[in-house]
């Protein structure tokens, strides 16, 4: 760590220490940062308003002993409050953390950074949209391949199970143990799934919840996402 580090911050995780501290951590473009912040629950501290969850923050980090710094200053500049009024998306956003938090500890990636704050922000801008009523689905899905994509791992939409370049005629399931589609006569998932998969996994969240026909097909998509991301988190 940098003597002092100015960087943009996501809380991951507030744990409360002593008389009026608080251990977080910390998501940023340089990766998770472990902090203390002293004094921040008593009355008039000057940090407590730039460590709220489901914010971003501009914040100072000083190195300290070992690999916990100091944060010395912390100024919100944005705060998903529409997250917290709907339980969903309180679920849906705790989520999100606990599986960045989880990866970020082995992984430095500034995707994990940019992939939190892209889903705050369709949270926050599509919360009152009864237009499209399956966003959330949509936007978990993405941030599930995501998730995994910045973590180093590679998401199987070229190759079935058979090692065979996925042809747009025919039908697969997704084989969760082999990580792959399993070509099926029956199966649920086809060419337009395929398609929506690899938007997903290459385009921004904003794009995605904006895939023509995306609510006919989340379903399939949604399974898919959560059996990657189950997988690569073991």
């Amino acid at each position: 760590m940098q003597r002092d580090l100015r960087t943009k911050a996501i809380v991951l995780r507030r744990t409360d220490y002593a008389e009026a501290d608080r251990i977080l951590q910390l998501l940023t473009p340089e990766g998770k940062k472990s902090v203390i912040a002293r004094g921040v629950r008593k009355e008039k501290s000057r940090l407590a308003g730039g460590i709220e969850l489901f914010s971003v923050s501009d914040v100072v980090i000083h190195a300290g002993r070992g690999d916990l710094g100091v944060l010395t200053s912390a100024r919100l500049i944005e705060h998903y409050d529409a997250l917290v009024r709907d339980l969903d998306l309180i679920e849906q956003g705790g989520a999100l953390m606990r599986a960045v938090n989880a990866r970020a500890e082995h992984v430095d990636s500034e995707e994990f950074f940019d992939i939190s704050r892209q889903v705050f922000r369709a949270m926050q801008k599509h919360v009152d949209d009864d237009a499209n009523s399956r966003w959330k689905d949509i936007l978990r899905a993405w941030w599930g391949i995501n998730v995994v994509r910045a973590g180093g791992e590679d998401v199987n939409l070229k190759f079935d199970t058979d090692g065979e370049k996925l042809d747009a005629a025919r039908r697969y399931f997704w084989d969760e143990e082999q990580a792959a589609l399993a070509k099926a006569a029956t199966g649920r998932i086809g060419a337009d799934h395929i398609k929506m998969m690899r938007v997903m996994y290459t385009m921004p969240a904003e794009t995605a919840l904006n895939i023509r026909g995306a609510t006919g097909l989340i379903d399939e998509v949604a399974y898919v996402a959560k059996c990657v991301e189950k997988l690569r988190a073991m």
